[in-house]
């Protein structure tokens, strides 16, 4: 068995907005694992200044891990817990591996393409016409949960934005949910939340910063719309640690993005926790490939959620693995009779 790795770029097909600043480019690399005449491909995908293995030694960290395949997923799991995008590239890998096909890892009537998944449509920030076309795009494309990220123009434009939303459409046809990307100060987040509520708000994403685990605990008690943490999630690796954050700040949601938390393993013990307390979750992708998309989608579909996934990223690049994955009437399909092309691995 042996294993190499492949950088890619991957290009936005237009600049995309966030609270954090606009993305034009996104990094990614694929490990690639050969055992006799089979090859396993995962996805190892980094967030600049969000990651927490947004490292200068992430390139030796993946030389380290091809180096080490021998070992065997389970310890080289233990090994990268500081560095969760690795972590789940080589979970994806050995899945791919062992599978009958490299890009069925949860085998599924998803993959069947007998179902499919629902999921939020995204509407990234921009001048206020941009927003609201993205959003007339949605609606006409048949999303009924629609997610906008806030906190990057006049907190007013947003609002008529939603007041926009819900002129048209009530509640009981278009869920909509917001991210602030930690946007809020502490000193005026609750009034915000104030002004949000009166659009019937499913919930919002990470209002505060991440790291402010009492403000944000403070926050939760009063908040007059539900709080699903994101960034919150990213860094803490122990079970224990886990636990002690969510019963600190008693969150309405949380949101599990395998390539920052870890990978499958890493998801399935926030969910395991999540579920034993009360609080509810969904499923984000964070940017990656189609490869990376594939796979956290199979894996959502065998958690047999009815929740709107956010797993929508696939048509972002112009760069793109294609894939048999289809976005239709705010649902993510699998086309098992369309093929892969994996061309930047040649």
């Amino acid at each position: 068995m042996n294993a190499t790795y492949h950088k890619h770029i991957l290009e936005f097909k237009r600049p995309s907005g966030t609270s954090r600043g606009v993305l034009k480019t996104k990094e990614t690399w694929f490990i690639v694992i050969t055992s006799e005449e089979k090859q396993g491909i995962g996805e190892c995908g980094i967030l600049r200044t969000l990651s927490i293995d947004d490292r200068p030694d992430y390139e030796e960290k993946l030389q380290w891990t091809c180096n080490n395949i021998h070992l065997g997923v389970d310890q080289l799991w233990q090994e990268l817990k500081e560095f969760p995008s690795i972590q789940f590239g080589v979970e994806m890998a050995f899945k791919s591996l062992e599978s009958q096909s490299p890009y069925i890892v949860f085998p599924s009537k998803f993959t069947d393409g007998e179902d499919a998944i629902p999921i939020n449509g995204l509407i990234w920030m921009g001048e206020k016409e941009f927003m609201k076309d993205q959003i007339v795009e949605k609606l006409d494309q048949g999303f009924d949960c629609i997610k906008l990220k806030i906190g990057a123009i006049d907190f007013e434009a947003e609002l008529e934005l939603l007041s926009y939303i819900r002129s048209q459409f009530s509640k009981d046809v278009i869920e909509l949910r917001v991210d602030a990307n930690g946007a809020f100060s502490t000193d005026d987040a609750l009034e915000k939340l104030l002004k949000l509520s009166k659009y019937d708000l499913h919930s919002i994403e990470q209002p505060i910063k991440q790291g402010q685990s009492e403000e944000m605990k403070a926050l939760s008690k009063v908040t007059p719309l539900p709080i699903a943490l994101d960034e919150e999630l990213i860094g803490i690796f122990d079970v224990t640690e886990k636990k002690k954050l969510l019963l600190t700040i008693e969150p309405q949601y949380i949101i599990l993005k395998p390539s920052l938390i870890g990978g499958f393993k890493g998801t399935q013990e926030w969910i395991d926790l999540a579920e034993d307390l009360g609080i509810g979750w969904w499923i984000t992708s964070a940017l990656e490939s189609n490869i990376g998309l594939n796979a956290i989608a199979q894996y959502t579909f065998t958690l047999n959620s009815k929740m709107p996934q956010g797993l929508g990223t696939g048509g972002l690049y112009t760069n793109n693995i294609k894939a048999p994955l289809a976005v239709d009437k705010g649902t993510l399909r699998y086309q098992p009779h369309k093929k892969w092309v994996v061309s930047y691995l040649d």
